[in-house]
């Protein structure tokens, strides 16, 4: 039996269980405001990551309206964050 680190481990732990998109929607919430910038994290209600998908959730208008314009934007700035394709689609709810 080959030894590998802990974190090694983990990593593969999670990627092969449905826990890893549970732990990166609270990821994704750690760095929102960083990633999008204050006014759109205070009014950010929920993220969720479905199969590579990002669900973000607001109940103002105006908001949905301007992240349905910045999709790709948003796709590319989490994935950037992260270091690797996470995400492949945006929906907002």
């Amino acid at each position: 039996m080959a030894q590998m680190h802990i974190g090694e481990a983990l990593k593969q732990f999670l990627n092969k269980s449905n826990l890893k998109s549970g732990l990166t929607a609270i990821q994704i919430e750690d760095v929102w405001e960083e990633i999008m910038g204050k006014t759109i994290a205070r009014y950010t209600d929920k993220i969720q990551i479905i199969n590579n998908t990002l669900f973000v959730y607001t109940s103002v208008a105006a908001l949905k309206q301007e992240l349905v314009y910045q999709k790709p934007k948003i796709i590319e700035r989490v994935n950037e964050a992260f270091r690797e394709k996470i995400i492949s689609e945006v929906i907002i709810k």
